[in-house]
């Protein structure tokens, strides 16, 4: 019954926070209203949620923020609404709290209003073995060759769906796909699919689309050559599933790894190379009766 109670009223204090997201927060204030003293309460906040409680009001503010931006607000609009004074401050502290730039979890991530935290749900929900911890693996430098392809960020509910873009008209006939093994013939198949735009504050989203560039074969004047710097990755991939289960399975494997994986993972994106889809002949789905493919996002130590 003790434990009821607790997250009964733990609930009562995220509802509040939530509530008074854009105030100034206090935790002697949240203490009071669970009916604890400071340091009790503390601890118990730390326990269940799994960060210090002012931890946990920066990353609430972050989140409902960065809703604001993904929604086209003004950046020091949410600044100041939020206890940012500067767009420099607001993608520190999110780099910091989050492991990533705003810019990719504004990507990958919904771009509605932060759904509210129901601890009773969370403590019944079991999770595992739906995706696999990734592996580290170190790549020197390598080149690649292929398609540029732009996505207006003017409708950002389309633009967050740019990780299975080739489904919505990109790549969907395999027309582009065919194209790269015919004009460049590389030597192993995959294709590569990068977000080469890490600023957030562009209107739009450039990818490419490519495969292995061997520095031989002619390079078409539709097409670039690409050079991605060395780096280590942690590789992810996604479940196996059917065909018409795909795009989704991409999209989710994107949101565990950026809210999920990599806020407690110790490392942080580095942003001085690519993150990138691999699909090679597991992702064929005239081959396999379920498929899968690889997320592949440069990362470093944090504090490195």
């Amino acid at each position: 019954m003790k434990y009821v109670q607790q997250i009964q009223i733990l609930q009562k204090v995220i509802d509040y926070i939530d509530e008074h997201i854009k105030e100034e927060i206090y935790p002697k204030d949240l203490a009071n209203l669970a009916g604890y003293s400071p340091y009790h309460f503390y601890r118990l906040f730390n326990r269940h949620i799994g960060f210090s409680i002012m931890e946990y009001v920066l990353r609430r503010k972050l989140q409902y923020a960065l809703f604001e931006l993904a929604n086209e607000k003004k950046i020091i609009e949410i600044a100041m609404e939020y206890g940012f004074h500067t767009h420099a401050g607001f993608t520190k502290a999110f780099k910091r709290c989050f492991g990533c730039p705003p810019s990719l979890y504004k990507l990958h991530c919904p771009v509605s209003r932060p759904n509210r935290l129901d601890l009773k749900k969370l403590q019944q929900k079991e999770v595992g073995g739906i995706i696999l911890q990734p592996k580290l693996i170190s790549r020197n430098a390598f080149w690649v060759a292929g398609k540029m392809f732009e996505i207006q960020a003017g409708n950002i509910s389309f633009t967050r769906d740019a990780p299975a873009f080739w489904e919505d008209g990109g790549f969907n006939d395999g027309s582009v796909e065919t194209d790269l093994y015919k004009l460049l013939n590389p030597k192993k198949h995959g294709e590569y699919c990068f977000n080469i735009s890490h600023d957030i504050f562009e209107n739009h989203f450039t990818f490419l689309f490519a495969v292995d560039y061997d520095h031989i074969t002619e390079i078409p004047l539709e097409m670039v050559k690409w050079e991605i710097p060395a780096a280590t990755y942690a590789v992810f991939r996604t479940p196996l599933v059917e065909e018409d289960q795909f795009v989704s399975s991409i999209k989710g494997t994107w949101r565990y790894i950026i809210e999920d994986w990599l806020p407690h993972s110790g490392y942080e994106v580095d942003e001085n190379s690519y993150d990138f889809e691999y699909y090679d002949e597991y992702c064929h789905h005239w081959e396999h009766e379920k498929i899968f493919m690889e997320i592949h996002l440069p990362v470093k130590r944090k504090g490195g």
